[in-house]
């Protein structure tokens, strides 16, 4: 059995247009095409919901993004036989976003996995038989506005004990279990520790594969235990204006085989999105340097000391950003003259502590986040 795994797709920008027009082949080239479909079955991540008149967006930060139903065709025109769901955008304006996405992609003769009415049936496993070979697809996120709850539609979410308990049931009834996930951290190339403690575990709790992507910028993998793990995919068609030529429009898609014992792989790097709104894999010297760069990354992934200092340094750079959100400095210009320095820290002394303790200590943290969801959903 072969099955072909890519990054994100998001019609927006540039692509929307072409969606609307079915211009298709301009999008994905014949040669892109033929990879895609040589697999037995292949996955992307739909990234953006299919959205109607008058579908109203959720409250969130960033951006809510969303695509017409002709994004739908498309991604079956490129050869996909099916879609990952769990993503942070799904349910940008909210269930009836997500039940449009879901229908659209259905109607094209698409596997969909990773969403569902409720946090049950969103962490439904997605089966599929190749001449008797089974393989299990799990698909979850992190948790960002998109999470199904008990009693509401969503994605699956990041959970490494709920991940466990799918991996065993899984693996019960396939010889295959390929996990892929949605998450890491936005513009950076390298995964956390965090991620590769979390990876790794899938993969000691019975997963053959995992996948990763969300970061919008391809990151390495590594062999661990004898399976492969794939920390960042990039993305695979997903227009920004003010980004080209850089790690954004950069990424490969991997091919899995699990003909063997373990699983093999092949990638296919590409380039997407740069002067023109398309998808065209690499070659040459292009080829030859995104080799080099992604051997590059695998080095300090594979250097658990190395790959620690590096997101120490990351984060040290991150840190006055991430608290700027807790000061109360609304406006732009506020939060720039904090940065500079010249407006001085509310965060210190006993509220420090305080916070700390709030975000730090898993039953303070289950408290905040519900006190914090409330608000955002009634507005209290």
């Amino acid at each position: 059995m072969n099955i072909l795994i890519a990054g994100d797709f998001a019609p927006v920008a540039r692509l929307a247009k072409m969606m609307e027009g079915k211009r298709f082949p301009e999008v994905f080239p014949k040669g892109l095409r033929d990879v895609i479909k040589s697999a037995d079955y292949s996955f992307v991540n739909f990234e953006s919901p299919v959205v109607e008149e008058g579908y109203k967006p959720i409250p969130k930060c960033g951006p809510n993004l969303k695509c017409p139903a002709e994004a739908a065709e498309a991604v079956m025109y490129a050869g996909f036989t099916g879609v990952t769901l769990a993503n942070n955008h799904i349910l940008d304006y909210g269930a009836d976003g997500l039940r449009r996405t879901v229908e659209c992609c259905r109607n094209q003769g698409l596997d969909v996995v990773g969403v569902g009415e409720n946090i049950a049936d969103a962490g439904n496993i997605l089966y599929l038989d190749k001449n008797g070979d089974t393989l299990a697809v799990i698909n979850c996120c992190e948790h960002e506005f998109s999470i199904a709850t008990d009693t509401a539609a969503g994605a699956n979410p990041l959970n490494p004990v709920r991940q466990f308990y799918q991996i065993q049931e899984a693996k019960a009834h396939a010889d295959h279990v390929l996990v892929i996930v949605h998450g890491g951290h936005e513009h950076f190339q390298l995964p956390s520790p965090r991620m590769v403690e979390t990876y790794r575990f899938f993969i000691d709790a019975g997963a053959d594969v995992v996948v990763n992507h969300h970061q919008h910028c391809y990151s390495g993998y590594e062999v661990y235990n004898g399976k492969p793990i794939f920390y960042g995919l990039g993305n695979f068609c997903f227009d920004e204006e003010s980004l080209r030529n850089c790690f954004w429009n950069q990424g490969y898609m991997v091919a899995l085989d699990f003909s063997d014992e373990a699983a093999s792989f092949t990638l296919y790097p590409y380039s997407q999105c740069n002067e023109t709104a398309s998808v065209g894999l690499l070659h040459g010297e292009d080829l030859k340097e995104f080799e080099k760069e992604l051997g590059a990354l695998n080095h300090i992934i594979s250097d658990q000391a190395l790959l620690n200092e590096r997101f120490r340094s990351y984060y040290e750079k991150c840190s006055e950003g991430e608290l700027s959100i807790l000061e109360p400095y609304g406006g732009h210009v506020t939060r720039k003259l904090y940065s500079l320095g010249l407006l001085p820290s509310f965060i210190k002394g006993r509220k420090l502590a305080s916070l700390l303790n709030h975000i730090g200590c898993e039953s303070h943290r289950d408290k905040m986040l519900f006190a914090l969801n409330h608000k955002n959903k009634y507005g209290m």
